[in-house]
């Protein structure tokens, strides 16, 4: 009886849990085909007509199709840069007896609980030293050496739970170190690597610290990224009345959030529990 209880219990909570967390991004699809006068008379019911101008407008006059790009520009960069650079990392971490790799890998452990506010002064003078402030390179390389902490943590434990007989087997069957990692170890790892790459995704898409700080100088609107566009089309948008095309905007922001994590639901799971099941 107890044990009912408790499931009972757990499934009321998950799908009272399920019902918070989706209604308010339901809410805010929804009133983005809405007109203000319906928004603000009826906030909780449907529209009367789907208003995709809300939409034409948002990506066109607010920008944030230009936001858009530049968002998809830095994170596939940065992306990958992680996954790469963090990948080969964690391998050498998890696989080789060296001296000096312990306290690299405690180095790259701390960097998980370092303040970001305090690098933001010293990382400023590096960026614009560097001639990158208000570029998207400079992004990009800020957004890796942001993600790599984490990223070598996950996937050093990860790299730890792989068979080492299968290594040691395609060494000596000639293979090298390089084409170990890469034809044999990193498709193994394939589980961790989507994991970790999805939450990367979603630390960088929704990053609006390092956008503010370092998207400065002339002519650095037009290198906006989608934090940004919908922080000022929140501002100018509010002031104009125009709550429609600010919702619109919430959901192009939100979109690729919600059709990745649709996308790759499973694979996030299964990564998250590989390293118990091996």
């Amino acid at each position: 009886m107890p044990a009912r209880l408790s499931n009972a219990f757990s499934h009321v909570f998950l799908a009272g849990w399920a019902v918070l967390t989706t209604f308010p991004l339901l809410w805010a699809v929804i009133s983005s085909f809405k007109s203000d006068d319906e928004i603000l008379s009826d906030a909780w019911g449907l529209p009367s007509v789907l208003r995709v101008s809300n939409w034409s407008r948002a990506w066109n006059e607010a920008h944030m199709g230009r936001y858009f790009l530049n968002s998809v520009v830095v994170v596939a960069g940065a992306l990958l840069l992680t996954m790469l650079l963090g990948a080969m990392a964690a391998y050498v971490l998890a696989r080789y007896e060296l001296r000096g790799l312990r306290l690299v890998y405690y180095a790259f452990a701390g960097g998980m609980v370092f303040p970001v506010f305090l690098a933001l002064v010293p990382l400023f003078f590096v960026v614009k030293n560097l001639g990158l402030l208000g570029t998207l390179p400079g992004l990009i390389l800020v957004y890796t050496a942001y993600s790599l902490p984490f990223t070598v943590f996950f996937l050093t434990a990860f790299f730890r739970t792989l068979p080492a007989a299968v290594a040691e087997a395609a060494l000596v069957d000639g293979c090298s170190h390089w084409s170990l990692f890469f034809r044999i170890m990193l498709p193994m790892a394939r589980p961790g690597l989507i994991s970790v790459g999805i939450f990367n995704f979603l630390t960088q898409w929704n990053q609006y610290l390092f956008p503010i700080v370092l998207m400065q100088g002339e002519g650095s609107e037009q290198r906006w990224v989608l934090a940004q566009g919908l922080t000022a089309l929140a501002v100018n948008e509010g002031y104009a009345g125009d709550f429609g095309g600010l919702f619109a905007g919430m959901t192009i922001a939100m979109l690729p959030v919600l059709l990745l994590y649709v996308v790759f639901q499973r694979q996030v799971q299964s990564g998250l529990t590989a390293g118990q099941l091996k």
